[in-house]
């Protein structure tokens, strides 16, 4: 990205750690987002399925409620038929129309029989006479001989022993006048006509239709067809489910095959037989599944572009950021000697006369001249000069230890050394160090030795007061080096703000040598200042 887009950015968005927050940030609320988009659609296709699963059991239910009630009602015509007077003195053509009047309705049932006390077929909704067969060993004509108040009987699925092929037998109990067991009359419902009804519904991998007795007899199952004939389910979790509460849904393994399936179930009218309708739970999630890998990896790439762009924005900020410093402390450095520049003098002196004001602390400052620096120059050209400028910068700083204290070029060959919370004696002792410091220094030309160096130094100190400036001090310690220039350089002069004095003057000390020796203020009217100072360095 370059300056000028970094530029075009609002200032809130030019920093590195808010590009580096909104790489993580960003990628989190779209993951957030794309999820919560994700949920809801799987929600809907959840509802979906339990819309159609609903519905189709719905449509099934009523076909196999009304096929078996239309069943029932050709059973029950023919008992009442069977109680009309004098049956077998009517012919039996006119017989067999009396008697299965009603069956013609059902258009799904197969055999229709009537079965004495002992089991025979007697009457046969076929023709006459009826076809030979004995089903006494039945399971439903057992049922109804024991129990008189049986009513509607749906069997098991067995195979019918005039049609070879698999079917359910509905049947009524035939009573004598006194209520005694008289036989039976039946009716069978192939199964094949589950499997037409269910091979119209399109059902998706996986899928099943089941259609369960009140013992958890299997009738049928589509489209898988049946490996045994009424396999019993009773102890299945999902088969004791349906017949425990009637109608309802859940999400369940199917035992026999291990898929996951959702089922929804009902009871088929008031009838002992229970619907199910279950669905692939994989089937109903494909879709949402398709659209959800589209969409993560739409999601990813688009959390990939975030991230790359937050690293590129983030590390071309830290880059300029960098580079902005280094501007800036280059703007602040002397190139030639390393030491800081006028310009970062002035900020720090500023701030630290400000603070020695604030909290009434001593403050010291050192103007430093190279003495005949022209000299030097002129002698062994400008190189030779920035050697000595260099090796004097290295005798101030090692002079000025503390961290607190400062040494900067003020420019050409003028140094100075500000000295927070130093008082007179301290700042003195610095001079001495920066003039031994210089006095041992021995620079090389290119034409030789450029010989012995000196400085000389103006200092300032005082206690900064109440509405004092900075410039103050300094227009001091500048007056000082003028007097240590004039009284023949190699030396230290000195001048003190007065806590007296008015903004402006300043006190001084007479040299001891000198007739009016004195420490005395002198104000206004003192001389300039200068001279050593007025009490003696600790050895």
């Amino acid at each position: 990205m370059s300056v000028r887009l970094i530029s075009l950015l609002p200032r809130g968005l030019r920093s590195a750690r808010t590009w580096a927050a909104l790489g993580v940030v960003a990628p989190l609320g779209m993951v957030a987002v794309c999820g919560a988009m994700l949920a809801d659609m799987r929600r809907d296709a959840w509802d979906k399925a339990a819309r159609t699963s609903w519905n189709l059991l719905q449509v099934i239910e009523r076909d196999v409620d009304r096929n078996i009630e239309i069943i029932d009602l050709a059973l029950q015509g023919v008992i009442e038929n069977l109680q009309i007077y004098d049956l077998e003195e009517v012919k039996p053509h006119f017989r067999q129309r009396v008697l299965f009047d009603r069956a013609v309705n059902a258009k799904d049932l197969g055999v229709m029989l009537v079965l004495d006390e002992h089991g025979n077929a007697i009457y046969d909704a076929a023709g006459w006479p009826a076809r030979r067969l004995n089903n006494a060993d039945r399971e439903y004509f057992k049922a109804h001989k024991a129990d008189p108040d049986l009513g509607l009987h749906i069997s098991r699925p067995v195979i019918s022993h005039l049609a070879g092929k698999p079917v359910i037998v509905l049947s009524r109990r035939v009573a004598m006048a006194d209520g005694s067991f008289n036989g039976i009359v039946l009716g069978s419902l192939s199964l094949s006509y589950f499997d037409r009804m269910f091979e119209r519904i399109r059902l998706g991998p996986g899928s099943t239709i089941a259609l369960f007795l009140a013992d958890g007899t299997r009738i049928v199952r589509h489209p898988e067809p049946n490996e045994e004939l009424a396999p019993n389910f009773a102890s299945s979790p999902n088969v004791q489910r349906f017949l425990r509460e009637g109608t309802g849904s859940f999400v369940g393994v199917t035992p026999s095959d291990g898929v996951e399936r959702f089922y929804t179930f009902t009871r088929v009218g008031s009838l002992p037989l229970y619907l199910s309708v279950a669905l692939s739970t994989r089937e109903i999630e494909a879709g949402w599944r398709t659209k959800a890998i589209g969409i993560g990896l739409v999601v990813l790439a688009l959390c990939a572009l975030a991230v790359g762009l937050s690293v590129l924005v983030a590390g071309e900020l830290r880059r300029r950021n960098a580079a902005e410093a280094e501007l800036a402390l280059l703007s602040r450095t002397d190139p030639l000697t390393g030491l800081p520049n006028r310009r970062a003098f002035d900020e720090t002196f500023e701030r630290a006369f400000a603070e020695a004001r604030r909290r009434s602390s001593p403050l010291g400052l050192l103007v430093v001249d190279a003495d005949h620096f022209k000299r030097f120059n002129d002698r062994h050209g400008h190189e030779g000069g920035d050697r000595v400028l260099v090796a004097l910068a290295g005798a101030l700083s090692a002079s000025a230890r503390r961290p607190g204290d400062l040494v900067a070029r003020l420019g050409g060959e003028e140094f100075a050394v500000l000295l927070p919370d130093t008082d007179a004696e301290g700042a003195a002792r610095v001079a001495e160090n920066v003039h031994e410091a210089v006095g041992c220094l021995l620079v090389e030309a290119r034409d030789g030795p450029v010989g012995r160096i000196t400085v000389s130094i103006g200092l300032a100190f005082g206690m900064p007061r109440a509405g004092g400036e900075a410039a103050e001090l300094l227009r001091l310690a500048d007056a000082a080096l003028y007097e240590a220039k004039a009284a023949g350089r190699d030396r230290t002069c000195y001048a003190l703000m007065a806590d007296d004095a008015v903004p402006g003057e300043i006190a001084s000390w007479m040299d001891p040598a000198s007739d009016e020796a004195a420490p005395a203020h002198r104000g206004a009217a003192g001389r300039q200042p200068g001279g050593p100072l007025p009490f003696p360095l600790a050895s």
